[in-house]
């Protein structure tokens, strides 16, 4: 059974828009105070103004790529390890606590622990999958350096849970574990959730799992129901180390819900502007964590925004759920091309609704077709569209017209179809 953690997630709408947009300007000005990064990112920005979604969409959008980048570079001059991001560290902190804990994501990326109680928001997530105080959950995953485990950890102990921390791998001394404690619940990847199922069966266990929290991967409806005939309920939850809970599905199973913490937005890859409902764009969150204050952090996932309100009575914005990824940075003739590059392109001309870059032929011989949406495509265009790629990109490329709307809503502003055989 599916149950609601706090009233916050059967708010008005209305309500819950004025409330975050309420919040906005002392969060962005705390962040500007106490965190060098966001006080560079914002430089000449003053947070009073920024009251509406519009104007949150002027602020520019930070990437992954930038958090490594300016660590790397803060740690190489002696600096902060966090590249200044955090407003928590462990020695000369600009808050009163320092971090509790330190995480190291691929890349290598770092990331705080704070000292607030389900410091990653997830219990939210456990609560739609029914957890509840007295579970004992079975939590796989990693607790070495990354904060995967951590996250499910503190979410299951605000609910009142006991945690068992399992880990990964020693799937043999794990389902050992299982049959001596009786876990109830499963927390960490799906694929690992079936290796568990099918050892046991293989050894003529029955697993005493009955409902499990997954993320870290994908999670078909194949799985899910598999699991289901095994008399395992799974619902799955998209955190992020930078973010932590960002959406989670609820027992309705269309798409996933927004956690209350953080402000979603979906944007045209490469960019920082938002598309309509219903586009599949990056998902761009802004966090409201005075900790790590990630402001219009581009996740680098692809989602779009899930019309209508969940059936559970949760009224938050819902999105479809992870749908691949956004950074499409494509080699083309030995040069790279980005999405803000194509985006950069049609940006310069008015009659131009949305393009997509496309790469076909066989290794070696590469072509570039730009399609474009107008009304339109007139000789001018064309050549304009022909010159701008070149001034742009340093590549030739053709360009094929669209009627408006007729491109596919993937997300793709780079299509990569070359053969590789």
């Amino acid at each position: 059974m599916s149950h609601s953690f706090d009233a916050l997630e059967t708010r008005d709408p209305a309500v819950r828009e004025a409330a975050l947009l309420a919040m906005l300007p002392g969060h962005l000005a705390q962040a500007q105070s106490h965190s060098p990064a966001v006080a560079a990112q914002l430089a000449g920005i003053d947070a009073s103004g920024i009251t509406s979604r519009t104007a949150l969409a002027t602020l520019p959008v930070v990437r992954k790529h930038e958090l490594l980048e300016r660590q790397k570079a803060s740690r190489a001059a002696g600096g902060d390890a966090f590249g200044g991001f955090a407003t928590i560290g462990w020695k000369g902190m600009l808050r009163p606590k320092g971090a509790r804990r330190v995480y190291q994501s691929p890349g290598p990326i770092y990331e705080p622990e704070g000292h607030a109680p389900d410091y990653w928001r997830s219990a939210r997530a456990m609560a739609a999958a029914g957890f509840e105080a007295g579970d004992l959950v079975h939590n796989t995953f990693s607790y070495h350096l990354t904060p995967g485990a951590w996250i499910m950890e503190a979410g299951a102990h605000a609910l009142g849970c006991t945690v068992i921390p399992a880990g990964v791998g020693n799937t043999e001394q794990q389902l050992a574990a299982i049959a001596d404690l009786q876990p109830n619940a499963y927390a960490g990847t799906p694929s690992f959730l079936r290796i568990l199922v099918e050892k046991a069966e293989e050894a003529g266990q029955q697993l005493p799992i009955t409902k499990a929290l997954v993320s870290g991967e994908a999670f078909p409806p194949s799985l899910r129901d598999w699991l289901a005939e095994r008399g395992i309920q799974a619902y799955q939850c998209y955190a992020t180390a930078d973010a932590g809970l960002i959406a989670y599905e609820t027992q309705a199973r269309e798409g996933m819900v927004l956690d209350e913490g953080v402000v979603l937005e979906i944007v045209r890859p490469g960019t920082g502007d938002p598309v309509a409902d219903g586009e599949v764009g990056e998902v761009v969150v802004t966090v409201l964590n005075p900790d790590y204050p990630l402001v219009r952090f581009g996740t680098g996932d692809l989602s779009a925004v899930l019309p209508g309100p969940c059936p559970t009575g949760r009224t938050n914005t819902r999105i479809k759920g992870w749908m691949g990824r956004a950074d499409q940075t494509t080699k083309i003739k030995g040069m790279f091309v980005h999405p803000g590059q194509v985006n950069e392109v049609a940006k310069r001309f008015p009659a131009v609704v949305k393009a997509r870059l496309v790469v076909t032929g066989e290794m070696a011989n590469d072509q570039m077709a730009l399609h474009v949406e107008c009304e339109q495509l007139d000789d001018g265009l064309r050549s304009g569209l022909e010159l701008a790629v070149r001034d742009v990109t340093k590549l030739r490329a053709a360009i094929v017209a669209h009627t408006p709307g007729s491109l596919p809503n993937d997300g793709k502003v780079i299509e990569d179809a070359r053969s590789y055989q």
